[in-house]
């Protein structure tokens, strides 16, 4: 039976309801000093905020080393009936920085983490991984594994170091053992084509990919040429008039919609920031897509389109595709 992996146990991809496809309810970066996401407190407040915004699934998009709590997302799951999918793997290199352990790190070895955070369960800590061969298993509160149901990577701009290839690669690795979905992080939509060739090259589909940040390039036509390969497009970009504006976003959304490839798009918020969550002190918070954006959305493309991009999509991009799983 097709399943989706979840932090609380494998579940039918119709019982996700709608999904936000990108966001962290915890993290913790050099890149981003003074924005760590750290609280279960807080992150569980916020996460209830999603829900009642219309909400009933989630990804949890921080990979390996960045903080992550499978423990803690599955007690959050737990109190606030949310569905969340939590993530495996290894975020670009300026994350980690010239002298992080896991620079050290093959393709291989990568790999094989992986796989056991998606086939047995994630560690309490990525920190003890580096410590030990044996760190304590994340659990739920019965005693089961936490694990994985999505593997990240992620790339710079127009650029794919020896760092993130080798991710790629340990990426790819995993989906042939496991059938995870797999989530690239790109810069402004850059070098999209190209990594989907890396992976196709390594036996990842690219119906099997979400491009994440593909919004921040506003080109209809590059869009529809990467969903005609099949790959998602991760549509995230939204509250972020620095970037580009929800007016921008919207007219994207419409054109790709017209040109037929709304049946590639997902919607997340990736406010991934202590200053932007409301239960952190800051704003627009989670809630802000569903109830500020969505209304705009339906109001350009549609009922139908906007609930295929929340639901069926999403459903579609996170069923495990391996029989061996």
């Amino acid at each position: 039976m097709p399943v989706v992996r979840t932090v609380l146990g494998d579940i039918e991809p119709r019982a996700l309801g709608r999904v936000d496809y990108h966001e962290h309810l915890f993290q913790v970066s050099p890149l981003l000093a003074g924005d760590e996401l750290d609280d279960e407190d807080a992150s569980r407040a916020e996460a209830g905020l999603l829900q009642a915004s219309g909400f009933e699934a989630m990804i949890d998009a921080t990979p390996f080393g960045l903080a992550r709590d499978p423990a803690a997302l599955a007690r959050i799951s737990s109190a606030t009936g949310l569905h969340i999918v939590a993530s495996t793997g290894r975020h670009r290199e300026a994350h980690y920085g010239a002298d992080h352990p896991m620079q050290a790190w093959d393709a291989d070895r990568l790999a094989a983490l992986f796989v056991t955070d998606i086939a047995q369960g994630m560690p309490s800590a990525d920190a003890a991984v580096l410590e030990t061969a044996s760190p304590p298993a994340a659990t739920t509160s019965e005693g089961t594994p936490v694990r994985a149901g999505l593997l990240k990577a992620g790339i710079d701009y127009w650029r794919i170091s020896s760092f993130e290839r080798t991710t790629l690669l340990a990426v790819a690795t995993a989906h042939r053992a496991t059938g995870a979905p797999v989530m690239v992080h790109l810069e402004f939509c850059t070098a999209a084509h190209e990594v989907l060739d890396l992976l196709a090259a390594e036996g990842v589909a690219s119906d099997h990919v979400v491009l994440a940040h593909a919004d921040r390039d506003p080109d209809a036509g590059l869009h529809v040429s990467l969903a005609e390969r099949g790959a998602f497009l991760g549509y995230d970009g939204f509250a972020r008039p620095r970037t580009r504006s929800d007016a921008e976003l919207l007219a994207l959304t419409e054109a790709v919609v017209e040109r037929g490839a709304g049946d590639r798009v997902v919607l997340g918020g990736d406010v991934a920031r202590r200053t932007r969550y409301i239960s952190y002190g800051g704003m627009p918070g989670l809630a802000y897509l569903g109830e500020r954006y969505l209304p705009r959305l339906r109001s350009f493309i549609g009922d139908e389109a906007v609930e295929r991009m929340l639901v069926a999509n999403p459903a579609r991009l996170l069923t495990l595709s391996a029989p061996g799983r």
